[in-house]
């Protein structure tokens, strides 16, 4: 077989690895999650991190099969990492963004299907939290629209939970 066959069948067989261990870690993590006292939306986090990490080794391995060196690889991850630096230093907002999701996860006790109220003095609004995602929080008003508000904001606002609801 062509060195380029072979570098195809690895390929094909890295993706089809991830594509698998997405599915077996997903569901693992889930049904070893859900016997604590974990909720909902915290489990799907955990899954979202964990998933990142796998796409990210899949990405290393297949850098590898291609005959990427690792001062290449280095090189690139750098150029990356510096160019990702410049941008949280430009937009700020989006490093704090990511560091108060953290915060929220660990020690805000909102949840997915809370219903909450802002206390914002100019513009107070209330709705049922749908998702938490690194950025965002998203609240379903009562009208069914979707607000979006950036997770550095929500720890900057105070917030009435109107409506808890159950763990699950």
């Amino acid at each position: 077989m062509k060195v380029l066959n072979i570098q195809l069948i690895e390929t094909a067989v890295v993706v089809g690895v991830y594509i698998i261990s997405y599915f077996l870690t997903k569901n693992l993590i889930n049904n070893v999650l859900k016997n604590t006292l974990l909720q909902r939306g915290r489990r799907k986090m955990i899954v979202k991190a964990i998933n990142l990490l796998n796409l990210l080794g899949a990405i290393v391995i297949v850098a590898a099969i291609w005959g990427l060196k690792q001062s290449e690889i280095a090189l690139f991850a750098s150029t990356i990492l510096t160019a990702l630096g410049i941008a949280f230093f430009a937009q700020w907002s989006l490093l704090s963004n990511i560091t108060s999701s953290i915060i929220l996860f660990f020690n805000h006790p909102l949840k997915i299907g809370d219903c909450i109220e802002v206390l914002d003095k100019d513009y107070p609004f209330s709705g049922e939290i749908s998702d938490l995602t690194y950025f965002f929080v998203h609240l379903k008003t009562k009208e069914g629209e979707i607000i979006t508000i950036p997770n550095s904001l929500l720890l900057q606002k105070s917030i009435s939970i109107i409506e808890k609801k159950s763990s699950s």
